[in-house]
C-alpha cells in the first residue's frame, strides 16, 4: 500500500514517469524520487535508486512538470523549460544527445505553459497555442524544439509512449506518431508523422495518452477510450479486443480528470472519488488485489473503501498518484525503484499516504487564500501561507481567519497568486506575502510576513492584483502598475494612454480598465481573446473595447472578462470552455456577448471557471463550471446560462475563484 513520501511539503503539481516520481514545490522548487539510471532524478547523481525525495539542482520558479521513461522536464515561472536524465534521442532538447544528470534548458522555447513527456519525445505547449515537439521521431531525430506544423489555438497536450494528442480551444482532438492499436482515432492503423483530427470528437475537455491507448474526457463528464485493450484499460467491460472507434468508459459519469499509464486508466469523478481499470498485476488499480479490470472500480483507502477528495492523478508505468484537496499525496503500485517514495522498495495493493507532502493549493480569493476587510477597517486573512500571504507574521497555513498586522482604516483589498494588497483610507497602498518579481513594490525583491508600504502611491481609490503584477487607480483617474508584467519595474510606473479610470480588473495576464466615461479598456495576453478587441493578440498598450459604453464596473477570470452596464445588463467575452460568458454556448467569444437573462444586475465575480452576479434585489447568480457545486444550485451540472443560487438573499458583494464561491449579505 503506498506510504508517505518523506520531507517534502508545499506540492502544486505532481508527475508520474516509468520508474520515477517527480513534484513542484509552492516555493517553485522540484523534487524527484525513484530510479536514477539515467539521472533523471535531477540531484547530479546516476545509478541510485532514491526511495525518498531529494531536490533537483539548480531549479527555481518551477510551475510544472512531466516525467518520461527516463527524462524529466520542467516548466519554470518564466516560460522557459528545463531537462535532465537520458538523452540518447535528444529528448533534453539541449542540441546534444549527452545524457544530463542536472537540468539543462531546452533551446529556442519561451512562453511555454506546459510540458508532456513520452518514453524518449517531449511536447511543449506555449502561450499563443503552438505546439513544439523534440527527441525521437523513429526515422529521424530532434536534439532542439520544432513546431508541429498545422496546430494553433491548443490548450493542452499528452505524451503516449509513441503517440501524441493535442487539445484544440474548441474541443477537438488532433493526434500523430505510432497508431498501431488506432490509438489516434483517424479510423486506421497507419502511422501519422503529421496532426490528423480525430473522427467524430467533439467538445473533448482533457486528453491523456498511455502506451497504445488514449482516454478522452467529455464535456458531459463522461470519458471516451479508444486504442491498446489487453488489459481492459479502455474501461468497456472487454479485453483483449484493440478498438479503431472511440468506446464509452462504462459506469463513470462527472468524471473532471483522466490520466493514462502504459495498460491501466484513472479517472477522478467531481465526487473526489477515483476509478481505474486495466492492468493490475502490481496493484496499481488500488483495489486491494492484483487483478485485471476490464470496468472501473473504485480505490480503496487504508483498507477501507472511498479515496476521496481527490484533485489530481498521475498514471506511472505500473503505478499511480493522487493528490487529495488537503494537500496529501497518496501512492500505490510497484515501488521496485522506490517511485511510491516511502522510503522502501515494497509494492502496495491500496493507497496510503505518502509522508511529508501536504499544503497543496485550494484556491478561495487568491490563489489559495482569502481576505476580508471588517467594518472597523480591519483585515483578515486564510488559507495558504507559504509566502506570509496571510500578513500576520508568519509563513502558517490558516484554516480560521488571523488578522493581517499593523492595518487599520482599510477600504479595499486584493489578492493575487501569492501576494495581498489593502487600500488605506489615507490612499495609501499596503501589500505583504511573495515578492520575487517586486509585485510588493516597496523597491525590492524580498518577500514581506507583514504589510509594507508601497512607494510613492497615494490618492489611490482601487487596486487589483494579478499573478505577479499589481495595479492601482489613483483618485485623478491614472492607472499604475509594478511587478512582472507591462512595467518590469520593483515600484509602481504609471500606465501611459490611460487616463479617468474609475475602476480596474485584473486576470492572471490581462487588465480591464472602466473609465468615468463608461468605456472599457484592455491590455495584456489575449490567447482566448479575452481583450475583447475581436483577436487574440497581445497587445500591452490599453485599446478599447468596441461597442461597450455606459460601464459601470468590471471583473477578470484568468482567461474572460466580465462588465456590468449601467442598465443592470452583464457583457462577457474570452474563454468559454465551460459555459463562464453565460451566453448559452461553450465557444469563445473574441468581442463582448450579453450574458443571457440577468437585468438589474449590481456587481459580478469571475474565476477561470465559473461567474457569479448579485442583483439589486440581493439574489445571487451563477453560470459556468460546476464540477464541486461552485455554481450553488444544489447540482453538480454545468450551467451555461445563469441560475439563481440558493438559500442567501440580502447579498451585497460576491467572490468567485476557481471552485468555491463566497458571498457577503448585508448583516455583515
Amino acid at each position: 500500500m503506498p506510504v508517505q513520501v518523506v520531507g517534502v511539503n508545499g506540492v502544486v503539481a505532481v508527475a508520474a514517469g516509468t520508474y520515477h516520481s517527480l513534484v513542484a514545490r509552492a516555493d517553485g522548487t522540484a523534487w524527484a524520487w525513484g530510479d536514477n539510471t539515467e539521472g533523471q532524478l535531477g540531484d547530479g547523481t546516476r545509478g541510485d535508486h532514491r526511495p525518498t525525495p531529494v531536490q533537483v539542482q539548480g531549479l527555481s520558479g518551477v510551475v510544472a512538470v512531466a516525467a518520461g521513461l527516463g527524462h524529466s522536464l520542467a516548466v519554470r515561472s518564466d516560460g522557459t523549460v528545463w531537462a535532465w536524465g537520458d538523452n540518447w534521442a535528444g529528448q533534453l532538447g539541449d542540441g546534444t544527445t549527452t545524457d544530463r544528470s542536472v537540468p539543462v534548458q531546452v533551446q529556442g522555447l519561451s512562453g511555454v505553459v506546459s510540458v508532456a513527456a513520452g518514453f524518449s519525445h517531449s511536447l511543449a505547449l506555449r502561450s499563443d497555442g503552438t505546439v513544439w515537439t523534440w527527441g525521437d521521431n523513429w526515422v529521424t531525430r530532434h536534439p532542439v524544439p520544432v513546431q508541429v506544423q498545422g496546430l494553433s489555438g491548443v490548450v493542452a497536450v499528452s505524451a503516449g509512449a509513441y503517440h501524441s494528442l493535442a487539445l484544440h480551444s474548441g474541443g477537438i482532438v488532433w493526434a500523430w506518431g505510432d497508431n498501431t492499436y488506432g490509438q489516434l482515432g483517424d479510423d486506421t492503423r497507419e502511422f501519422r508523422s503529421t496532426p490528423v483530427s480525430m473522427n467524430w470528437v467533439y467538445r473533448a475537455v482533457s486528453v491523456a495518452a498511455g502506451y497504445g491507448h488514449s482516454l478522452l474526457l467529455m464535456e458531459d463528464g463522461t470519458v471516451k477510450a479508444l486504442g491498446y485493450n489487453e488489459y481492459g484499460q479502455l474501461g468497456n467491460g472487454k479485453k483483449g479486443y484493440n478498438s479503431l472507434e472511440k468506446v464509452q468508459v462504462q459506469g463513470l459519469s462527472g468524471v473532471v480528470a483522466v490520466a493514462a499509464g502504459i495498460f491501466h486508466s484513472l479517472a477522478v469523478r467531481s465526487d473526489g472519488t477515483v476509478w481505474a481499470w486495466g492492468f493490475n498485476s502490481f496493484g496499481q488499480l488500488g483495489d486491494v488485489t492484483t487483478s485485471d479490470r476490464s470496468l472501473s472500480v473504485r480505490m480503496w483507502m487504508q483498507g477501507v473503501k472511498g479515496l476521496n477528495s481527490v484533485v489530481a492523478v498521475a498514471a506511472g508505468y505500473h503505478y499511480s498518484l493522487a493528490v487529495r484537496s488537503d494537500g496529501t499525496v497518496w501512492a500505490w503500485g510497484d515501488n521496485a525503484h522506490g517511485q511510491l517514495g516511502d522510503g522502501t522498495q515494497s509494492k502496495r495493493l491500496v493507497p496510503v499516504q505518502v509522508q511529508g507532502l501536504n499544503g497543496v493549493v485550494a484556491a478561495v480569493a487568491g490563489k489559495a487564500h482569502s481576505l476580508a476587510v471588517r467594518s472597523d477597517g480591519t483585515v483578515w486573512a486564510w488559507g495558504d501561507n507559504w509566502a506570509g500571504q496571510l500578513g500576520d507574521g508568519t509563513q502558517d497555513n490558516r484554516l480560521v481567519p488571523v488578522q493581517v498586522q499593523g492595518l487599520s482604516g482599510v477600504v479595499a483589498v486584493a489578492a493575487g497568486v501569492d501576494h495581498s494588497l489593502a487600500v488605506r483610507s489615507d490612499g495609501t497602498v499596503w501589500a505583504w506575502g511573495r515578492n520575487s518579481v517586486g509585485q510588493l513594490g516597496d523597491g525590492t525583491q524580498d518577500n514581506r510576513l507583514v504589510p509594507v508600504q508601497v512607494q510613492e502611491l497615494s490618492g489611490v481609490v482601487a487596486v487589483a492584483a494579478g499573478a505577479e503584477h499589481s495595479l492601482a487607480v489613483r483618485s485623478d483617474g491614472t492607472v499604475w502598475v509594478w511587478g512582472r508584467g507591462w512595467a518590469e519595474s520593483l515600484v509602481p510606473v504609471q500606465v501611459q494612454g490611460l487616463s479617468e479610470v474609475a475602476t480596474v480588473a485584473m486576470g492572471v495576464s490581462h487588465a480591464l480598465a472602466v473609465r468615468s466615461d463608461g468605456s472599457v479598456w484592455t491590455l495584456g495576453r489575449n490567447y482566448y481573446g479575452q481583450l475583447g478587441d475581436g483577436t487574440t493578440r497581445d497587445h500591452l498598450e490599453p485599446r478599447q473595447v468596441q461597442g461597450l459604453g455606459g460601464m459601470m464596473s468590471a471583473a477578470a477570470g484568468n482567461y474572460n472578462s466580465l462588465v456590468v452596464r449601467s442598465d443592470g445588463t452583464v457583457w462577457a467575452w474570452g474563454r468559454n470552455h465551460y459555459g463562464q460568458l453565460g451566453d448559452g454556448t461553450g465557444t469563445n467569444r473574441l468581442l463582448p456577448v450579453r450574458v443571457q437573462g440577468l437585468s438589474g444586475v449590481a456587481s459580478v465575480s469571475a474565476d477561470s471557471f465559473h461567474s457569479l452576479a448579485v442583483r439589486s434585489d440581493g439574489t445571487v447568480w451563477a453560470w459556468g463550471s460546476n464540477s464541486y457545486g461552485a455554481l450553488g444550485d444544489g447540482t453538480t451540472s454545468d450551467q451555461l446560462t445563469p441560475v439563481q443560487v440558493q438559500g442567501p438573499s440580502g447579498v451585497v458583494s460576491v467572490a468567485a475563484d476557481y471552485s468555491p464561491s463566497l458571498v457577503a449579505p448585508s448583516d455583515g
